[in-house]
């Protein structure tokens, strides 16, 4: 289940996770589907969380040099 999860886009997940938020409120589901269906929504919060972390990394890694120009730290 979560192997399909990972190769999401981070906007994909997170339009997946909010249909899965939505439809839970709404109780849409029977109990094993909501189980299952919470299972995936958590699922989709990790990766979307990842991607976050990620993106964050990648943009603490760009400095402005002192002529004003941008580049970029090796994040290793």
């Amino acid at each position: 289940m979560t192997d399909d999860i990972a190769s999401l886009s981070f906007e994909d997940a997170l339009t997946e996770l909010e249909r899965i938020v939505k439809s839970l409120e709404g109780g849409q589901f029977r109990l094993e589907e909501a189980i299952t269906s919470y299972e995936r929504g958590a699922a989709l919060r990790a990766h979307c969380e990842n991607k976050l972390r990620e993106a964050e990394a990648r943009v603490q890694a760009i400095v402005q040099k002192a002529d004003g120009s941008l580049d970029a730290k090796n994040l290793d």
